[in-house]
């Protein structure tokens, strides 16, 4: 999210939730956001890194794509490149993005198992999925092959989460520890060769930035509508217009893992 703030606290609270309301949330491009919200990157880098994975593979595959925005900017790609993607719309969206630069794009419910053969690819990529199958990963992936993860981490944004749901129960609150990544990649037979986390701060600068959040991330606040939650939203505005930008902290974690060479 970018990080220069634009006064949008000036407009009624009715004009910003409109605003937001009617917002396209497809894809996975938050340039809706600018001016509106702040989020402080993590410092690997992950799509830096990601692309120079890409320039030195011969086979790669980008997992749980979204809109293909992330991978359509890798400037060198490898002689097969392939996307997946689980939802309508950001198929649609990721195939104009990547079928000019000659990525295939896979419709796939993002369930086991990947529509692949067995070790198709030396690298398999992902940033934020929604779950990752470790055991299909390492089917997929030649011996010596990488898998290499940007994931969001435990408790991400949950400042936001229980404003409007409530406290969330220690369960809730570790799930996509990065730990359990690490045991269940080791128990399909990967390798992790590296594992970071970090806490990074995350701001909300007017009530339509909230809105369109959640409207986008549709597992923060599960069914999500203006209506069921308006007197909330209608606090959080005054809250906003008060006390300044609503902080959250996001977590993400870096995760790398290799699939053992065959022995000889």
């Amino acid at each position: 999210m970018a990080q220069t703030i634009r006064n949008h606290n000036t407009r009624t609270f009715e004009d910003l939730i409109a605003e937001a309301a009617a917002a396209p949330v497809d894809g996975w491009d938050f340039s809706w956001l600018d001016g509106r919200a702040t989020e402080e990157r993590p410092s690997w880098g992950y799509a830096r890194a990601m692309a120079a994975r890409w320039a030195r593979a011969t086979a790669a595959l980008d997992v749980q794509t979204g809109g293909g925005e992330v991978l359509a900017a890798v400037p060198q790609l490898p002689p097969l490149a392939v996307a997946t993607e689980g939802w309508p719309p950001n198929v649609a969206r990721a195939t104009a993005l990547l079928h000019p630069r000659g990525v295939a794009v896979v419709a796939d419910a993002d369930e086991p198992p990947l529509p692949f053969g067995d070790g198709a690819f030396d690298l398999v990529t992902s940033r934020h999925p929604v779950q990752t199958w470790w055991p299909e990963i390492a089917r997929v992936l030649t011996p010596g092959g990488t898998y290499f993860s940007q994931q969001v981490g435990p408790a991400s944004v949950f400042e936001l989460v229980e404003y409007f749901l409530g406290p969330q129960s220690a369960d809730v609150r570790g799930r996509r520890d990065p730990g359990k990544a690490r045991a269940e990649a080791e128990a399909a037979g990967l390798q992790v060769a590296d594992l970071r986390q970090e806490k990074l701060r995350t701001e909300f600068h007017d009530i339509g930035a909230v809105v369109y959040f959640l409207r986008k991330v549709i597992w923060m606040v599960p069914g999500f509508t203006v209506e069921e939650y308006e007197d909330k939203l209608a606090a959080l505005d005054e809250q906003i217009r008060t006390d300044g930008p609503f902080v959250a902290h996001t977590t993400r974690f870096l995760i790398e893992a290799r699939k053992p060479l065959r022995s000889s």
